[in-house]
């Protein structure tokens, strides 16, 4: 009996314990856990916001335009002023062609040494030897005369002279002037054709290598037109050099001469198409086409001249082509004719550069070669430094007075 007593009081001091337990695991369960302690953090300074992340402004206070003192102090209200409208540049006044070669005189003068002088102080010597001889046809050649030409000279000043005798320094000059004159030609038409008799316009175009001077020679020969009563139209059809259409444009508004141009590295036959287009609307006398001449691409170069000539005879039969060349290139200008020959028809030839002497001979090799005559020449940098080719003031200023 005793011993269960003693199991019935373990038993319920087991339970009371278990009891304890479960009721001290609920409480601890249930306490809700100390708040964390909140650490001091300091804000990292403002950046400034845009897009969406920015802020709202603050309301701060404004000034109305009217309160805002403008700069150099003008009053309130005072109206700004518009930028003036571009000038419009005046017209120049072309110098009258006539009488333009007498200041060639001048210039050739300086280097007359270089050929007529030269030719003249040889012819003079008391005995005209072999070497004398020699040295005529090496002065003739180093002007560019050619070989051909200067044999002929040469055979004839012998001729000449052998049969004078005694010669005068004004029967020398008398003889080198008949010689050169009929070297250069007296007897050829020089006129630039630019008055078609059944239609208007007359159509021009200038063909040539970039740097002998062709678009500034297009240039002044529309001043040469102007001075002589022409209107004229100019079509810009280097459309592969920006600068060749702008310099183009120059000198047409210099003395009121349309420009015709299209867009950078543009169709160049459809330039030179559009040129004699507007110039019949308009009823101007010529048509002066600029074209590229960009010799060293020769087989698209020629190709696109072509174009160019077919198309403008769309319109009209071209009146003339003139080939522009630099007087001091020489031999290197021949060979510059012959391509252009072979391409379209030259009806001309206008020498720039002509003021240098030394190469002056180049006229009647040129000439030669391409069995056309010389018809403008380049005197200067100038704007009216662009002349009618005159054989005999040619001749007389190459030998002197």
């Amino acid at each position: 009996m005793e011993t269960v007593i003693l199991a019935v009081v373990i038993a319920v001091v087991v339970l009371a314990v278990l009891g304890g337990l479960v009721v001290g695991s609920r409480r601890q369960k249930s306490l809700p856990p100390p708040p964390p302690t909140t650490p001091d953090i300091t804000a990292p300074p403002t950046e400034p916001h845009v897009g969406d992340e920015a802020e709202t402004p603050r309301d701060e206070p404004r000034r109305t335009i009217e309160e805002v003192d403008l700069p150099g102090g003008g009053a309130t209200g005072t109206a700004v002023e518009e930028p003036p409208a571009p000038e419009v540049p005046e017209l120049e006044i072309p110098e009258p062609t006539e009488g333009r070669l007498i200041r060639l005189r001048a210039r050739l003068s300086r280097s007359q040494n270089a050929l007529g002088k030269g030719l003249l102080t040889l012819l003079s010597r008391e005995h005209l030897d072999e070497d004398t001889w020699e040295e005529i046809e090496d002065t003739l050649l180093t002007a560019d005369v050619g070989v051909q030409p200067t044999q002929e000279l040469v055979e004839r000043l012998r001729e000449r002279v052998r049969v004078l005798g005694t010669r005068t320094p004004e029967e020398l000059r008398a003889l080198l002037r008949d010689e050169l004159l009929k070297l250069v030609g007296t007897d050829v038409d020089r006129t630039v054709k630019t008055e078609p008799a059944d239609r208007k316009p007359g159509i021009v175009m200038v063909v040539g290598v970039n740097g002998t001077g062709k678009t500034t020679t297009t240039g002044k020969l529309a001043r040469v037109l102007v001075a002589d009563g022409r209107t004229v139209v100019l079509g810009a059809a280097d459309t592969f050099r920006a600068a060749a259409a702008d310099q183009l444009q120059t000198w047409g508004e210099r003395v009121g001469a349309h420009t015709v141009r299209g867009p950078e590295a543009g169709d160049p036959a459809s330039v030179a198409f559009d040129a004699v287009k507007e110039g019949k609307e308009m009823g101007v006398d010529v048509v002066l086409i600029d074209t590229a001449g960009r010799l060293h691409t020769k087989t698209g170069l020629m190709d696109e001249l072509g174009k160019v000539k077919r198309v403008v005879e769309k319109h009209a039969p071209l009146d003339e082509v003139l080939l522009v060349l630099d007087a001091t290139t020489g031999q290197n200008g021949l060979v510059q004719a012959r391509v252009f020959a072979e391409v379209v028809d030259i009806t001309g030839i206008v020498l720039t550069k002509l003021d240098g002497t030394a190469k002056g001979g180049i006229v009647v090799a040129v000439q030669r070669e391409l069995g056309v005559p010389v018809k403008l020449v380049g005197l200067g940098e100038g704007a009216d430094d662009l002349a009618p080719f005159e054989p005999e003031a040619f001749v007389d200023a190459l030998i002197g007075d």
